[in-house]
């Protein structure tokens, strides 16, 4: 309904019919459609390895209207490294790789009992690289792939 201004009332602008029951606007569905479809889209852009992790079907266009798309958001959230959780994981493992780099062998024992599973060897021989390139000024190679290879372990 509108008011005596010809303006939107309250229950209009809140998506209430007037006899109360809800619905949903037009404005938000066309939202709602376009937000979807921007995932879909970042979905279509991911490489076979990085969409494995969704657990999707193949066809994408069909399940995007189908779909509580919130998880999916979500994980895509995840995956760019915009959410919360995802910016703590990137910090956590920012930190043991400087902390590998300052402490050596101190720090990799304690990394080695956090995290069983990573090959020591992998990470001196990254740790060697990372000295030297430090040392000659080259470009950060091995301290980024240092930071990869702890991602992985840290998920």
């Amino acid at each position: 309904m509108r008011d005596h201004n010809g303006e939107p009332d309250q229950d209009e602008l809140r998506g209430d019919d007037v006899d109360g029951a809800d619905r949903v606007s037009k404005s938000q569905l066309k939202r709602d459609s376009h937000a979807l479809q921007s995932l879909g889209e970042a979905l279509v852009d991911l490489s076979r390895d990085q969409l494995r992790k969704f657990q999707l079907p193949e066809d994408l266009g069909k399940l995007m209207r189908n779909v509580d798309a919130e998880p999916i958001q979500q994980a895509m959230d995840d995956l760019q490294g915009v959410s919360a959780q995802a910016i703590a994981k990137q910090h956590k493992t920012e930190q043991w790789r400087q902390r590998l780099i300052d402490q050596g062998d101190n720090a990799l024992q304690a990394l080695l009992q956090e995290h069983p599973g990573i090959d020591r060897q992998r990470i001196r021989q990254l740790l060697r690289r990372v000295q030297q390139e430090t040392q000659h000024n080259k470009p950060p190679k091995a301290f980024r792939e240092l930071f990869k290879y702890l991602r992985e372990f840290m998920e």
